[in-house]
């Protein structure tokens, strides 16, 4: 592989040559003045798609077509390259590209005389986006939205970059389509090559050989990955910051299990640095998409809706341990932005609320000195103070985000307030500032209903009534897997994105898993039994539609021009093949399904080589890993009273778990023969082995102590928090 890559970089660079001379050449001798693109009405065809992103290109001047077979055929019959340019509405660089070139006259006529020009929302079709930026990062070594490639009819590309200045872009249009015209078989040849070279990267994890899966080699993974921690600030160590709630809730299970405070350290570090940085709204709520510095100051000030779905859960489970009420305020004005600003009237959550107001990043959530010095008043003083604007340096424009280094114990003793008045101050300032930032136009938000991020949600709200016992939690929960199953899921077909008239019809392994995945999550405090055979339907239909001779999971189902993909690593949305892993572990160990058992055995057993060389890409993996090379426990709460004991023993942070009850007599292997009119009863399992059956949680958790179950006792921990 590492040669193939050499190869193709090699190859990249020659077909790039002197882009840059043609370009300027064609600048020069081209004088005339630049027509505004508002003095015309244009409309191309994807003005009859339903995606923003997609909609927000149908005024172009470039004549845009969706992704089609039909477009490519007609790109084939005129003999032209195309341009596939991939984004999405949220992505403040394709707004800058779409405003440089393609609302630029010259620019779409160039694109209009020489290619056939594709637009693709990557929300609606994460598979094609994640084949072209698999070329890319194999030519370029990194990839990142917008993405544009120039493709050949057969969808094979010959150039891969993201975003490109006018000129920049103009040079590539020249030098390709004139190097097609003059060198067709050569283009074709180096296409080929890449094209190979993307789908040997997908067959890999096909060709991988089963490892056994022990402790030590998790340790070895974690070890390895430990080099890349910022221990001061948290996160990785880097100019640009991204949270990854999956690494950071495998990392806390892992430091329970090996009783490791350091590692325990790092996530609750991570954890603090990112609630007092400016990647965290103080004002709204919400986190947005990454930290544009190593200290978690600047956003990029996007908000993606599976960012926030996973914080919730990650922060719930650490509040478990911690009894940081900070957390828990987080994971409150989380859900607080996502059900005021990202929520439709049916009850489905948003895709992405945009970064830009009026072509402007961050413009809704920064603030000027002399704006708050009005609104705050006599407080303006101690507010600058806790929020660092008497000792930040100013963003962009004069305008400062909020940001903090102390907590709020450590800042009311460095200036001698209460902690009660410091709170109630803090409290009140927020409520100052939101309604007067409700006042400002606010960014759009990309309206898609995507079945996979709506299903984190889920998860992310199951985990916060876990820990705070809020039903709202719950509720709400239980209001987006109706909607899902209403719109998302109709007539049992599944699709990956829905709008209203949408016509998208592509589904993916993610939505299927993930779905699953919050199924099982709302069976397991609820006990309502439909939820478990809606996730045990999904999976059966993952099962058939997606399985592979490997052991996992194609992503998607193959079409003439987009090959089947096996992807196991993480992205911004866990791993599938992870996911389906642990879902059929989970149903493995329910319903003593040995067949699953051994399915996600082997699953894991493929994984673990890449986990111990690469972790900081595999946490969902890792977090399978360890319920497979730990003991795993098995804690069925059988009775009448089931839901009370449930909701007591799930607001404790249990490692290696599955906490599952039933309130009625079942056949479900876990609970079969255990019903009983004396009452309700805990029993507690591992390999198959059970204890007697007990009344209260303590109980129950004694006895996970005498199978050898260590898990969290905070007398053990030297942990700062």
């Amino acid at each position: 592989m590492k040669i193939i890559k050499q190869v193709l970089v090699v190859i990249y660079l020659v077909f790039l040559g002197s882009c840059g001379n043609d370009g300027s050449k064609m600048v020069e001798n081209n004088g005339q003045e630049k027509i505004a693109i508002e003095d015309f009405d244009y409309t191309n065809d994807l003005i009859h798609e339903t995606s923003p992103y997609l909609l927000q290109h149908a005024h172009n001047p470039v004549d845009w077509k969706p992704w089609a077979d039909s477009t490519f055929k007609n790109a084939a019959k005129k003999n032209r390259l195309v341009v596939l340019s991939i984004g999405y509405s949220t992505c403040h660089w394709c707004h800058v590209m779409e405003e440089e070139s393609f609302e630029d006259l010259e620019v779409a006529r160039l694109m209009n005389e020489k290619f056939v020009s594709i637009k693709v929302d990557r929300e609606e079709r994460p598979d094609l986006d994640m084949v072209y930026q698999t070329a890319l990062q194999l030519v370029n070594g990194t990839g990142g939205w917008p993405m544009n490639a120039i493709i050949l009819p057969n969808g094979s590309p010959v150039y891969l970059g993201t975003y490109h200045t006018k000129e920049e872009w103009k040079s590539i249009l020249i030098k390709f389509s004139t190097e097609f015209e003059k060198n067709p078989d050569k283009m074709k040849e180096y296409a080929t090559m890449l094209a190979n070279g993307v789908q040997e990267v997908y067959e890999q994890p096909a060709k991988q050989l089963a490892n056994s899966v022990t402790p030590d080699k998790i340790s070895k993974g974690v070890k390895a990955w430990s080099k890349s921690w910022d221990l001061e600030w948290g996160g990785t160590i880097g100019q640009q910051k991204f949270i990854i709630p999956t690494n950071l809730n495998m990392l806390l299970e892992y430091s329970v299990l090996q009783q490791n405070e350091d590692v325990m350290s790092y996530v609750f570090k991570t954890l603090n640095k990112v609630s007092q940085g400016g990647i965290y709204d103080h004002v709204g709520g919400g986190f947005f998409r990454y930290s544009t510095d190593s200290k978690w100051k600047v956003p990029h000030f996007e908000k993606m809706l599976y960012d926030n779905a996973q914080m919730m859960g990650i922060l719930s489970k650490a509040f478990k341990i911690n009894g940081d009420k900070a957390y828990g305020k987080m994971v409150e004005e989380t859900f607080a932005f996502l059900k005021t600003e990202m929520r439709n009237e049916e009850g489905g959550y948003f895709s992405a609320m945009d970064a830009d107001t009026n072509g402007e990043e961050g413009l809704y959530y920064v603030w000027k000195k002399n704006e708050l010095q009005s609104i705050l008043g006599d407080d303006f003083e101690l507010f600058s103070t806790f929020y660092e604007i008497k000792t930040s340096e100013v963003w962009e424009n004069e305008n400062f985000v909020l940001f903090n280094t102390l907590s709020v114990a450590d800042f009311s003793k460095q200036e001698s307030i209460s902690k009660e008045v410091l709170e109630n101050k803090i409290k009140n300032w927020k409520t100052i500032l939101y309604e007067a930032r409700q006042k400002r136009l606010k960014p759009s938000k990309d309206y898609k209903i995507i079945t996979s991020w709506n299903a984190l949600l889920i998860d992310g709200l199951v985990e916060a009534f876990k820990t705070f016992k809020d039903e709202n939690y719950l509720t709400e929960a239980k209001l987006i897997f109706e909607y899902l199953e209403s719109n998302n899921y109709k007539n049992k077909q599944l699709v990956h994105s829905y709008t209203t008239d949408s016509k998208q019809k592509e589904v993916f392994l993610e939505d299927y898993a993930l779905l699953a995945k919050s199924a099982i999550s709302l069976y397991e405090v609820t006990l309502d039994v439909s939820y478990l055979n809606s996730a045990k339907e999904l999976m059966n239909s993952a099962i058939s539609k997606y399985s592979s001779d490997s052991g996992l999971f194609y992503y998607n189902v193959a079409s003439k021009l987009v090959p089947k993909i096996i992807n196991t690593s993480d992205g911004v949305v866990p791993s599938a093949n992870a996911i389906m892993a642990q879902n059929l572990f989970k149903l493995g160990h329910l319903e003593y399904n040995t067949e699953y058992l051994e399915d996600a055995k082997l699953m894991g057993s493929l994984l673990i080589e890449n986990f111990e060389n690469q972790a900081v890409s595999y946490g969902t993996w890792g977090s399978l890993l360890l319920n497979q090379a730990y003991p795993f426990y098995e804690i069925a709460i059988v009775g009448t009273t089931a839901n009370n004991l449930i909701a007591e023993m799930g607001s404790m942070y249990l490692a290696n778990s599955l906490l599952v009850g039933s309130a009625i007599s079942s056949d479900i292997a876990l609970f079969k023969d255990r019903y009983s009119v004396d009452g309700t009863f805990i029993y507690v399992c591992q390999n198959n082995t059970c204890k007697l059956p007990v009344r209260t949680v303590k109980e129950a958790y004694e006895q996970m102590k005498s199978f050898g179950y260590k898990g969290f006792d905070s007398t053990q921990f030297n942990v700062s928090f």
